[in-house]
């Protein structure tokens, strides 16, 4: 029992390296599949690079996409800032909000850069892509001290009806996917050192200390853990109390409910500081000594969040 409680938390200490490793394997998976099913390249100078640009760029553009609109740090930061500026800039901490979206987007770009590396290196999106460009400069790199033949097949070099002998045909396809694979490599480096520059920023320029900094993302953690936990049985409390009193024909017994502003406060994004040695927003609100316990009789949600039982 021992031993499987030992496996169980170095899984859940290494939660973010086994779900980047299952990003990277999706990716890997996802890449394949439209190289080998979908991947069609026309092989002509008008539409090789349209062609293979979009499918390079296309799907790194949609998890990116994705990245951002599963992101429960962003829509925390989003939510209501229209009708309260404020919310984006909590008291007035305009380079708090600037570094805080910019980790949004960092970490969103996490699937987009692990895609463009993985078509990279493979090599298929990149060959018909640059295959397809009258650029002097591309063509005279490919073609240079061969002849004529070579320009004007070259954008058949990725299929198998090019004109060129399999020698010419097979280096230029070489050539093609070791360009393709040193963009890809480059990726990966600039990347990794980016990872590592900003990771050593963000700790030098840290207000709490390396064992304090570790103990706040296993608070957070915890704290989110346990809320999702509390809100789906205050849910089912509140919905089993409301359809009682529903179907009984009888006045709802008092429920305890936190008010707009409490939810507002909580929903608010921290930033630690010293003057205030709170790990969140939540207990800081519970912990403030002129709280307003005033309860929310009948909370209301405008038209647009208005939710439909089917």
């Amino acid at each position: 029992m021992d031993n499987f409680q030992t496996v169980l938390r170095f899984f859940m200490n290494q939660k973010a390296t086994i779900g980047y490793s299952f990003m990277a394997l999706l990716t890997i998976g996802g890449e394949r599949v439209f190289s080998m099913v979908s991947f069609q390249c026309p092989c002509n100078h008008d539409q090789n690079f349209a062609y293979g640009l979009t499918f390079l760029l296309g799907p790194a553009a949609v998890l990116l996409v994705l990245g951002l609109f599963f992101s429960t740090r962003l829509w925390r930061l989003y939510t209501g800032c229209c009708l309260d500026c404020m919310k984006l800039c909590p008291r007035g901490n305009c380079f708090g909000c600037l570094r805080v979206f910019l980790s949004i987007f960092t970490g969103a770009c996490v699937a987009p850069i692990m895609w463009l590396s993985v078509a990279l290196l493979n090599g298929t999106f990149y060959e018909c892509a640059v295959s397809g460009l009258d650029d002097n400069l591309v063509v005279d790199l490919f073609c240079k001290n061969k002849t004529l033949k070579c320009r004007e097949e070259l954008a058949r070099v990725p299929c198998d009806r090019s004109n060129l002998s399999s020698d010419e045909r097979m280096e230029l396809l070489l050539m093609l996917r070791a360009q393709s694979q040193i963009v890809g490599w480059c990726i990966i480096i600039i990347t990794a050192i980016g990872a590592l520059l900003g990771t050593c920023f963000t700790n030098c320029r840290s207000k709490v200390s390396y064992l304090q900094l570790t103990f706040w993302k296993r608070y957070v953690d915890k704290e989110k853990e346990h809320f999702d936990t509390f809100a789906v049985e205050y849910a089912t409390k509140l919905a089993e109390r409301n359809l009682q009193s529903f179907f009984e024909n009888k006045d709802p017994d008092p429920f305890p409910f936190p008010n707009h502003k409490a939810w507002e406060e909580i929903s608010a994004y921290y930033t630690f500081s010293r003057g205030e040695e709170y790990y969140s927003t939540l207990q800081r609100y519970v912990e403030k000594a002129n709280r307003d316990f005033t309860p929310e009789k009948r909370p209301v949600l405008s038209f647009e969040h208005g939710i439909e039982m089917h």
